[in-house]
């Protein structure tokens, strides 16, 4: 990593993870394969920032943790990237023990637990279902008939607002870093 830290991606050690090189490896890897209009990609980093409003915005009495929660949520795509969900299906299990694994270790480095409750679980899905929608159909280039068979509507009070707008990756490691560092001061 960056850090010069070395991560054993088979079994992590929450020791090893680090949140600049979380923030930096999500800032360039591209969200929809980099199939986006703009001058950027749209990043993971930036995805993750988004999901995590969205999340605080539905919940805003929830425990800081589980916002912290929804902003690492795709955290493990530092290292393995960002699959779309037909290709992580078609790779199976093998994909999810991986990215469990990940996840898990990411997790515990934080002070979170391994696993989430099921609620916040939920939860925390719900809102990146929300952010996909927007971004499907504000800079993918969807229809909007397709985002919603696929992603399912989002009310219009829920998106009031939200501007999508891809960011140079320096940027969006700055914007995650920063959320982060709000999340974990309290």
């Amino acid at each position: 990593m960056l850090s010069g830290r070395r991560l054993d991606l088979l079994n992590p050690n929450p020791e090893d993870v680090d949140i600049e090189d979380i923030a930096h490896g999500l800032a360039f890897v591209a969200r929809w394969n980099g199939q986006t209009v703009g001058e950027h990609p749209f990043s993971v980093a930036e995805h993750s920032v988004l999901v995590e409003r969205l999340y605080r915005q539905q919940h805003p009495e929830s425990n800081p943790d589980w916002n912290l929660a929804a902003l690492l949520h795709d955290a493990a795509e530092y290292v393995i990237g960002d699959m779309i969900s037909p290709v992580k299906n078609a790779i199976g299990d093998e994909y999810q023990s991986l990215e469990t694994r990940l996840m898990d270790a990411i997790y515990l480095r934080f002070g979170l637990p391994k696993k989430l409750p099921a609620k916040v679980q939920t939860d925390i899905k719900s809102a990146d279902r929300l952010s996909a929608w927007l971004e499907a159909t504000r800079i993918a280039k969807f229809e909007i008939a397709d985002a919603d068979r696929i992603f399912d509507r989002p009310d219009a009070a829920s998106i009031a607002g939200i501007k999508i707008q891809s960011l140079p990756g320096l940027e969006a490691k700055a914007a995650f870093l920063e959320r982060f560092g709000e999340l974990s001061s309290r």
